[in-house]
């Protein structure tokens, strides 16, 4: 006679044995109709969904199969099987990220890029200095309409821009720089206007024919506008001039790709890459004031000069510009660019 416990030892053994053999059918029948059976919506797997109770009370899977058995189903073939990610978008790897190749010049003056200048000094200037070239425009257009009641210094003023309007390429960009040097004697806004920097349109400039080198920029920008020049492919550009130690504008236009210089100083033009004392600082046109990306990017000091080296005194002298301009200015009254922000 076999004992009760042995009995109960064998009869467990047998129930183990049949559940082992009932997960081995379960799951036989269930991978043989992957490759025919319609996907498992998520609420399928979830306890106590409709539908549930008629489906095994547990289903073993990879990430990987399900990706693969999708695959499958929508035809792409049993090769092009997708994984799962192996490097989370948390976890640090060593691997190397492939760097951007960023372009080496840009396409504003001076081979460098600009983008938009905070909202300070210099902006509130350029809108007021386009109302009064709005006002200036309407005394232009009247002035054309009826010679005769126009003032001497706007006649002045569209006699030079059909000048320039008469030329084209190169040589109408020459007869915008020469004609307005000739035309406007330096003074500084100091020694002119009591202040360190006004910015003048250009008939209140050939009204007085003084000005200073905003002043000039500002005339030869809006003559070759009127003659017909690409108001897009101009910038009154701010610098620092390393030379003097003094900020600086003139008036950059592009020709055939290239950035030709209109400068008060110099009756030629300059092109961008030949004015190697200049550090740009702002770009303002039509668009509004730009700010130039690493102005210091291609710009190396001149002879013993230092970066902190003070601005130069300046004179608010009268005539023609000679270099020496506002040598006895005292610091207040030098218009420091920059500090327009």
């Amino acid at each position: 006679m076999i004992p009760r416990s042995t009995l109960r030892k064998l009869g467990s053994f047998a129930f183990l044995s049949g559940v082992v053999l009932l997960f081995g059918v379960l799951a036989s029948s269930s991978f043989a109709g992957d490759a025919s059976a319609p996907i498992v919506a998520a609420g399928d797997f979830m306890p106590g969904s409709h539908g549930a109770s008629s489906r095994p009370p547990a289903t073993f899977f990879s990430i990987n199969a399900v990706l693969a058995k999708l695959d499958r189903q929508r035809g792409r073939g049993p090769e092009a099987i997708r994984f799962a990610a192996l490097t989370p978008s948390r976890v640090t790897t060593d691997a190397q990220v492939p760097e951007k190749e960023l372009p080496e010049f840009g396409k504003e003056p001076f081979g460098l890029f600009t983008f938009r200048a905070p909202e300070g000094m210099l902006w509130r200037k350029w809108r007021g200095l386009e109302a009064d070239m709005a006002k200036e425009q309407t005394l232009l257009e009247r002035c054309r309409a009826t010679p005769e009641t126009c003032p001497a210094h706007a006649v002045q003023f569209l006699r030079l821009i059909e000048a320039v309007k008469s030329r084209s390429g190169r040589a109408q960009l020459d007869e915008a720089n020469r004609a307005v040097n000739a035309a406007v004697h330096y003074l500084s806004d100091f020694a002119q206007h009591g202040e360190a920097d006004r910015w003048s349109a250009p008939l209140a400039t050939f009204a007085t024919a003084k000005g200073d080198c905003e002043d000039y920029a500002i005339a030869k920008y809006v003559a070759l506008r009127e003659a017909g020049f690409p108001q897009h492919e101009m910038r009154l550009v701010l610098v620092r001039d390393r030379a003097v130690r003094e900020d600086h504008a003139v008036l950059a236009a592009r020709l055939e790709g290239r950035w030709q210089i209109l400068d008060n100083r110099h009756s030629e033009l300059i092109e961008d890459s030949d004015a190697a004392s200049f550090t740009p600082l702002f770009a303002i046109n039509h668009r509004g004031v730009q700010l130039f990306a690493a102005p210091y990017a291609k710009r190396g000091l001149l002879g013993v000069e230092t970066e902190a080296a003070p601005p130069a005194a300046g004179t608010g002298g009268s005539g023609k510009w000679t270099g020496q301009d506002g040598i006895k200015d005292s610091p207040a009254k030098t218009s420091t660019l920059p500090l327009l922000m």
